[in-house]
């Protein structure tokens, strides 16, 4: 007998140590390191605009306004927090696993044993209490607590935890990353909005220049300065741009539409200031350094706790080829008769058994899950890598048209205040016949379009200075 548990012990060391040996650590890949800054003709700032709260990055009070409704409403941001009570309850699990499980267990049964076995021809020999034999029929009730504790000798369970508590987290910068995303689409589509209205004045003046050029032709074709070419081009051109009127029309309904979407709502009338447009947001631009984003960024912190996660459980798939010790126990009363069931201590009975347990044949599943969290856990490193490059390249991109888009605004205004000027003396000459009807068509036209991609310069300018913020990791704090 002692032979056999010796070599029962040894085979069990030796699972134990060949279960070591399919379990090496995963050899990861450094991380990249980031550069110094954002564009090279750039230095560091010392802040940065992510750790602006984002009613203060916005100046205007109604697209605030509007915002704080949609943080409310949105169904996007509703879901998150479902999938936030999810995780937390996946969490609460896991970390209930670390603790026993006790359980009441009232029990009634009734046993009849063969007379011809071991159990039977004892019974009816034995006397249950005095004067009285075993009941061939024989009841037992119980009552009492069961409990059960898996020792966590190696960590499993500490690990599943751990995981469990990543992806918590994580699920929080999910909703976090879908926060600033909702802001930033909110405010793009505001100030879309309040380009519209000004597009809509301009072309609304324009119609108003060409009815006063149609009505000078008029005059002129009756005197016989002119023909009735002129009068014709006039009046399409006038006609032209009742048809854009319309049409910006339309798109100012369909993107009120769009925000009252996002704001969880069914549409109205989104109420604005169309002359705050011309105003530049609150907050200054400023980057900071490009390891901010490991710290700023949602979905970088998403990534980076994903991983963490991956981790946790490649520790608890390594941990699942070593023994498990179970401790299972239970104490209460028992009896053959109610009335004997709370009588001390002839009914009281417990148990406790101890259980060690190691996968010592057909291991390939455990193996395989083991493949599979090493494999999960690479995925997530080199996702991890990505979202960080991503993040920094866009972040570079957006600072260089930021850049460019000053510049051009700068070229562009030069133009609107030359092509007013031009129409202004066109228009005159044309009274005065020393300029023909074409002259003054084209005069209009380029004024008219130098305007309206003023404004669409403007409207790119808030796009990226609200882009800038977003993919800074600015608007979830």
């Amino acid at each position: 007998m002692q032979n056999k548990f010796i070599f029962f012990s040894l085979y069990l060391l030796l699972g134990i140590f060949f279960g070591c040996k399919t379990t090496k650590t995963l050899e990861k890949p450094p991380l990249k390191a980031m550069p110094n800054a954002f564009l090279n003709e750039h230095t560091s700032d010392s802040t940065n605009i992510a750790h602006t709260y984002w009613k203060d990055f916005f100046a205007d009070s109604i697209l605030i306004s509007l915002i704080d409704t949609a943080l409310k409403n949105n169904s996007d941001i509703l879901t998150t927090f479902q999938k936030i009570e999810v995780a937390q309850s996946e969490l609460k699990a896991s970390q209930g696993a670390l603790l026993p499980t006790v359980s009441a267990s009232p029990t009634t049964s009734l046993r009849k044993f063969g007379l011809y076995t071991m159990d039977g021809a004892g019974n009816i020999t034995t006397e249950i209490i005095p004067n009285k034999i075993v009941p061939i029929n024989l009841p037992d009730y119980y009552l009492g607590l069961q409990a059960s504790w898996e020792i966590d000798i190696w960590g499993k369970i500490r690990s599943k935890r751990d995981a469990a508590l990543a992806r918590y987290l994580a699920s929080i910068e999910g909703k976090n990353a879908i926060v600033t995303t909702l802001i930033a689409e909110i405010a793009i589509s505001y100030y879309e909005l309040l380009k519209l209205d000004n597009e809509l004045d301009i072309i609304r003046n324009t119609i108003q220049s060409q009815e006063n050029a149609l009505a000078i032709s008029i005059i002129q074709k009756e005197a016989a300065a002119t023909n009735e070419l002129a009068v014709k081009q006039f009046e399409a051109q006038v006609l032209n741009s009742k048809i854009m009127e319309q049409e910006i029309l339309q798109q100012i309904s369909t993107n009120e539409n769009k925000i009252n979407f996002l704001l969880g709502r069914f549409p109205q009338v989104i109420y604005r200031e169309k002359s705050l447009f011309s105003k530049p947001l609150a907050a200054q631009i400023s980057t900071g350094i490009p390891t901010d984003l490991l710290q700023n960024r949602p979905d970088i912190r998403q990534a980076e706790l994903e991983l963490v996660a991956t981790r946790a459980d490649v520790k608890a798939a390594k941990a699942a080829f070593y023994p498990a010790l179970n401790i299972s126990s239970g104490i209460g009363f028992q009896a053959f008769n109610p009335s004997f069931l709370f009588t001390s201590p002839q009914s009281i009975a417990y148990s406790m058994l101890g259980n060690l347990t190691a996968p010592l044949i057909n291991r390939s599943a455990i193996k395989a899950q083991f493949n599979t969290a090493k494999s999960f856990q690479l995925e997530a490193l080199y996702n991890y890598q990505k979202t960080i490059l991503a993040g920094f390249m866009e972040v570079r991109n957006e600072l260089v048209n930021f850049d460019n888009l000053q510049q051009i605004s700068t070229l562009k205004s030069k133009e609107v205040a030359i092509q007013q000027s031009s129409i202004e003396i066109a228009t005159e000459l044309f009274k005065m016949g020393r300029a023909n009807y074409l002259e003054v068509l084209a005069a209009q036209q380029n004024y008219f379009q130098s305007q309206i991609s003023f404004l669409e310069i403007q409207r790119q300018q808030f796009i990226s200075s609200i882009s800038i913020y977003r993919l800074l990791g600015g608007g979830w704090k």
